[in-house]
C-alpha cells in the first residue's frame, strides 16, 4: 500500500542516471537535481512528497570511497526522523560495494535504503533511468496497512528486481539487467504489481534503535587466483604494511593450489595475524571446504569459509568489522557468523 502523506529523500551520489547530454557538444554532464521534476515530468505525478540532496560534487562510482560512504551515512542519520525512506542515486560499477557497505554502516534499520541507478542518462529516450527511479520512490514509501515499511534494510532495484544489497553483484556492462543475486532470492518483483516475498525480508530488532556507524578499515585486499600465479606476487600482497585481512578469490567450492610454497605462504599470512576469508570466484554456489583435499587444507591451516557471500560483501564486511575496533579473534568470529543476511550459514 503506497503512503501517499510519506516522504522520500532522494540523495545522488553520481553515476549515469544522474546525465543529461549537451545539446551543442554532445558530452554527458551532472543536472541540478533541485530541477529534478523539470527533466522529470514524470515525477509530479507520485502523490508523496520528494526531496533531493546530491553531492556537492557529483563522482564516478569509481571514485566511491569509505569516505563517501560515511557521507552518505551522514545524510542518512542528518534526516532520518524526517522522512519515510531513502532512495540513492548512484553509479551503477561500484553499487554492489556501497550496498553492502551501508548494510553494515546502518545497523537496524527501520526503514528502505534503496540504491539504483541506469545503464543510460535519465536524458535518453530509451533509457532505464525512469523506470528504476520511479519504482525504486514507490518501494520506499510502500507499506502494510498498519503502516510500517515494507523493506528494512538496505537493497538495490535494478530493471524490474528488489534485491538485498549486500547479495547482489554486478554482471553487465551495458545490458539493462546489470545486477543480479545469485545466492538469495529476489525480495519483489516489479510488473503489473510490485510483488514482495515478505518472509524473506530483513527485519530490525524490536526496541532497539537505529545505529550509525562510521567507523570503517580499509586495510583489506582481494587475492584473485589464477593459473599461474607466483609466490613474488603472494609475499608482496602478505607484506602489505598495515594489512588486515585478505578475501581470496578461489576456484570452485573453494578450492586453491596444493602445492607447499603456496600453502607455506598462506600458513605465514594467517600466524602474522591477517584474517583470510576463502570466497568462491563462481557466480552461484558456496565455498565447502570439506569437499575437496585442497579447501581442507586452507581450512587447516586457518582460513576462514566465506560461504556464499559475494566479494563485495566480504570486502565491507572486513572492513565494518575492523572499523569498529574488534580484535582479529572477534572479527574471525563475526566473520563467521550472518549479521545482515550477507551470507548462508552452512
Amino acid at each position: 500500500m503506497l503512503d501517499y502523506n510519506a516522504s522520500v529523500l532522494l540523495i545522488y551520489t553520481g553515476g549515469t542516471i544522474g546525465m543529461v547530454e549537451d545539446a551543442e557538444t554532445g558530452v554527458l554532464r551532472s543536472f541540478d537535481f533541485n530541477h529534478l521534476k523539470g527533466y522529470f515530468p514524470e515525477l509530479n505525478r507520485l502523490k508523496f512528497n520528494i526531496d533531493s540532496i546530491q553531492f556537492k560534487e557529483p563522482i564516478d562510482s569509481s571514485d566511491m570511497d569509505p569516505e563517501k560512504w560515511k557521507k552518505i551515512v551522514s545524510i542518512i542519520e542528518d534526516n532520518y526522523s524526517q522522512y519515510d525512506g531513502f532512495v540513492i542515486l548512484h553509479g551503477t560499477d561500484t553499487m554492489a560495494y556501497s550496498a553492502s557497505a551501508l548494510s553494515f554502516m546502518l545497523e537496524n534499520l527501520n526503514k528502505p535504503v534503496i540504491l539504483t541507478g541506469s545503464q543510460l542518462p535519465i536524458g535518453k529516450i530509451r533509457t532505464d533511468a525512469k523506470e528504476n527511479l520511479i519504482t525504486a520512490l514507490e518501494i520506499a514509501v510502500d507499506k502494510d496497512k498498519d503502516g510500517n515499511a515494507f523493506i528494512t534494510e538496505v537493497c538495490i532495484f535494478f530493471q524490474d528486481l528488489l534485491m538485498r544489497g549486500n547479495r547482489a553483484t554486478k554482471i553487465n556492462a551495458t545490458n539493462f539487467k546489470a545486477f543480479s543475486s545469485f545466492n538469495f532470492p529476489i525480495l519483489a518483483e516489479a510488473g503489473t504489481y510490485i510483488r514482495y516475498r515478505h518472509e524473506l525480508m530483513h527485519r530490525p530488532l524490536r526496541n532497539s534503535a537505529t545505529k550509525f556507524h562510521y567507523s570503517l578499515d580499509s586495510n583489506v585486499a582481494i587475492v584473485k587466483l589464477f593459473p599461474g600465479i607466483s609466490s613474488k606476487i603472494l609475499k608482496a600482497m602478505i607484506a602489505i604494511p598495515h594489512l588486515k585481512a585478505i578475501v581470496l578469490e578461489t576456484y570452485g567450492a573453494g578450492n586453491a593450489p596444493g602445492e607447499k610454497w603456496f600453502l607455506d605462504i598462506i600458513a605465514e599470512a594467517v600466524n602474522e595475524g591477517i584474517v583470510i576469508v576463502n570466497v568462491t570466484q563462481c557466480a552461484f554456489g558456496s565455498v565447502d571446504m570439506n569437499r575437496y583435499q585442497s579447501g581442507k587444507a586452507l581450512k587447516d591451516i586457518g582460513v576462514l569459509s566465506g560461504y556464499d557471500i559475494t566479494t563485495e560483501a566480504a570486502v565491507a564486511k572486513l572492513m565494518f568489522l575492523f572499523g569498529l575496533g574488534l580484535d582479529r579473534k572477534e572479527v574471525k568470529r563475526y566473520m563467521k557468523m550472518s549479521i545482515v543476511g550477507e551470507t548462508t550459514i552452512e
